[in-house]
């Protein structure tokens, strides 16, 4: 079954509304969008809409954050990461204010807004800055489960989410929590760590190379900062190999994060399935995860050439 993350976190802080009246929801024009007008609706008096004015929005957010309210500020991936990062660094994480940034459309599949509204630096841009946590749910569940307990964690995040649908998951049972990967698929041959949209296409891909005799551990990493160093540490050197599958550059994503953590007992061979120095461009989802091989064909290829 497939759900949208976006619709996911609209209706999940319609819920945190309810039951906690100092959660306010910014949003810079887009709010249709990003799904925060189903925050608007039930809680106007506690819903801002900032006009495309992204840099006034994150500002304003740190302050009202100071009155004692846990602020969630939305609009697109691109614009949040791009046109606010000096007042996310210097005001937001700085301050350390109790700031939720959730990016919805973000990585290549916006599709045919094309490359001036896909945002494949975000991660890298977030992750370098101190005090800032970094998420990358992969399904709706887990969007619910980590925008919840973010709500409750004091200090600034960074959340991704995709435009489109993704497959569900996770079940409401399971315990997804921050800062702690989770094994979707045990293998002794090899492991994929994977986030966001990725996670699906390894686990297809983990089948597929499971009928030529090689068994994948599959993690799902949907924090990214703090890494779950011990568990993936684990894995690489349990198994050896390690491929790394993101939507998002090669540069200073996922990969590059675990390739900094095996670097100090090289532990394990990588391999990364990224998108490698390049901008976006205009196409449909599918067309534009096949044109940069970033799909169960690829990730499967990629693992293949640990066993030549």
């Amino acid at each position: 079954m497939f759900s949208s993350p976006r619709d996911a976190y609209g209706k999940t802080l319609v819920e945190l509304g309810k039951t906690n009246n100092k959660i306010a929801v910014l949003d810079a024009d887009l709010s249709k969008s990003t799904k925060t007008a189903l925050f608007a609706a039930a809680f106007p008096e506690r819903f801002f809409d900032m006009g495309v004015a992204e840099a006034d929005m994150v500002n304003t957010a740190a302050g009202i954050s100071t009155c004692g309210f846990t602020v969630f500020a939305s609009t697109f991936a691109m614009f949040l990461t791009g046109r606010a990062w000096e007042q996310i660094r210097n005001t937001v994480a700085y301050g350390n204010f109790d700031v939720k940034l959730v990016a919805t459309h973000a990585g290549i599949t916006v599709g045919p807004d094309g490359s001036s509204h896909q945002a494949i630096e975000d991660i890298a841009l977030m992750s370098v800055i101190p005090n800032m946590r970094v998420v990358s749910p992969c399904d709706s569940t887990s969007t619910v489960e980590l925008i919840k307990e973010a709500a409750n964690s004091p200090g600034p995040f960074y959340f991704r989410l995709p435009r489109g649908k993704a497959p569900e998951i996770h079940k409401e049972s399971e315990n997804v929590s921050i800062g702690k990967a989770l094994i979707l698929r045990e293998g002794a041959d090899m492991t994929i760590f994977a986030h966001g949209l990725m996670v699906y296409q390894s686990l297809l891909a983990a089948e597929k190379l499971s009928l030529e005799g090689i068994e994948a551990s599959v993690v799902d990493v949907h924090t990214i900062k703090p890494l779950d160093k011990d568990l993936i540490a684990c894995y690489a050197s349990k198994t050896g190999k390690v491929l790394v599958a993101e939507e998002h550059s090669i540069n200073g994503g996922l990969g590059s994060a675990i390739a900094l953590l095996i670097s100090k007992d090289r532990s394990a061979y990588m391999r990364f399935v990224a998108i490698d120095n390049q901008f976006g461009m205009s196409g449909s989802e599918e067309e534009l995860l096949s044109h940069y091989k970033l799909d169960e064909k690829t990730i499967f290829e990629k693992s293949l050439e640990f066993f030549r």
